[in-house]
């Protein structure tokens, strides 16, 4: 039988002492009070923060917004389905965040950023918030570099820039997700990369969804923006998201305001659209910029003033010239950016300059010459200036333009180039003009391209 020596268990007791380490861990919990519609009340999570995670007792992930003085009101990101009334719930101590890192490019995600495609998980390395500060004066530049969107009408007349906030307005006739994709810094040569929202619009568990979903698309093109990257965001639409955020706050007894809204509703954009911007030099000039989609009814924009007044111009759509067989449909009249030219480059200036004033007049002449008879030979001249001008406008879906074919193209229209053809024929010669100076005048395309001027040799 063998003996245990006492020092030797003195020996082991007290190793064992010294290698002690007792972790005391804290949680914050609550039991659940109420359930349903997508809104839970939680009773006891006293140390609960704003928009802090929480963890319900069988998995589902929800926010605290509501911080009332004998509850809390929490939205689910979850169906929420198991959860019982009584069951416990968890504070995490963590603000909602999402994970960030180049390893989501060409991945199809949630509003919590989780992948839901069949390409797996995706590796990172840091998180962001999803509610961040806008970046201050002092960390933006001015918006001076064009978004190349490869619309001829967009960049020749409207000038939308890196780092701007332009809204695009109009009825549901023509696509207007497919006018912001058709272009916007995806061909070669440019250095995009796109980030594309679309909400969810319909069933009780998405109003959360939709609610959260442009704030994760945001946070993850900011984190491309502070890597030095150019980002293009489309927001498809806000106003879907007013009303998805109008009903979480009536359900969660929030006061209601004007037509039901929150008093905050205005807030919820502003915050959104402000983290838009172009970065200044000494943070590395990335930006990101903010294409939101509102749809209106019989083209009346005056319910849409305050989303206008947040952001830096507007492309208005129009359903009677999509009618009128002109694509895309831009009403260059009430069309703005409130950049103005600084996100040309000059060879653009010195070609466009007098585009949106011929097209304006033409647009009166032309209501005008509807109730005259007989017309002198000098507006017969204007009128088919302009018909040749918004029949170069024109142009077919996904077919974007480099801005050399566009300066070249303007060119032939503003100097009267077109004005011995009927109007049947421009598209025509145009493309075949622009397939001939690209095969047999190379030249003058890399003096454009260059000096990014349109020189006399030009």
């Amino acid at each position: 039988m063998a003996t245990i020596r006492a020092d030797k268990i003195s020996t082991i007791i007290r190793e064992r002492i010294e290698q002690y380490d007792r972790e005391v861990k804290v949680v914050n919990t609550g039991t659940v009070l109420q359930i349903g519609d997508g809104i839970a009340r939680i009773h006891g999570l006293d140390e609960v923060m704003a928009g802090e995670l929480v963890e319900f007792e069988e998995g589902t992930i929800g926010i605290a917004l509501n911080l009332e003085s004998n509850n809390v009101g929490v939205v689910l990101m979850g169906n929420g389905l198991m959860i019982q009334e009584g069951s416990s719930v968890k504070a995490t101590g963590r603000i909602a965040q999402i994970p960030v890192s180049e390893a989501y490019f060409g991945h199809v995600v949630n509003a919590l950023a989780k992948p839901i495609d069949v390409r797996g998980e995706i590796s990172y390395f840091e998180s962001r918030l999803i509610e961040s500060p806008a970046p201050g004066i002092i960390s933006r530049r001015y918006v001076y570099e064009p978004l190349q969107t490869g619309l001829i009408a967009i960049y020749s007349m409207i000038h939308v820039g890196r780092g701007q906030r332009e809204l695009i307005i109009g009825d549901n006739y023509w696509s207007k997700s497919v006018f912001c994709s058709s272009g916007s810094d995806y061909f070669p040569g440019t250095g995009g990369n796109g980030l594309y929202y679309c909400g969810s619009r319909n069933g009780r568990l998405t109003c959360n969804i939709t609610i959260l979903a442009p704030y994760t698309g945001v946070t993850l093109a900011e984190s491309f923006m502070y890597r030095e990257r150019h980002t293009s965001i489309i927001y498809d639409d806000p106003s879907k998201q007013a009303q998805a955020y109008r009903q979480m706050s009536l359900l969660l007894r929030r006061p209601p305001g004007r037509e039901a809204y929150p008093g905050d509703v205005f807030y919820l954009h502003s915050r959104l659209l402000e983290r838009d911007a172009k970065l200044s030099t000494l943070l590395g000039e990335g930006s990101m910029t903010a294409l939101p989609i509102v749809e209106t009814q019989s083209g009346d924009v005056s319910a849409y003033t305050n989303v206008i007044s947040i952001t830096d111009g507007q492309i208005f759509l129009s359903a009677d010239l999509f009618n009128a067989g002109i694509r895309p449909a831009i009403n260059v009249g009430i069309s703005v950016s409130r950049v103005g030219s600084a996100a040309q480059i000059k060879s653009m200036k010195q070609v466009a300059g007098k585009l949106k004033l011929e097209l304006a007049q033409f647009a009166e002449l032309e209501a005008f010459a509807q109730f005259a008879f007989d017309l002198d030979k000098a507006t017969q001249n204007q009128l088919a200036r302009g018909q040749q001008l918004r029949e170069l406008l024109k142009q077919a879906q996904l077919a974007p333009l480099t801005v050399e074919e566009q300066v070249m193209t303007i060119y032939t229209g503003t100097n009267g180039y077109l004005d011995s053809l009927e109007i049947d024929q421009v598209k025509k010669f145009l493309v075949q003009l622009r397939t001939y100076l690209k095969t047999n005048k190379t030249q003058l395309q890399e003096i454009i391209s260059s000096t990014k001027k349109f020189p006399e040799e030009a």
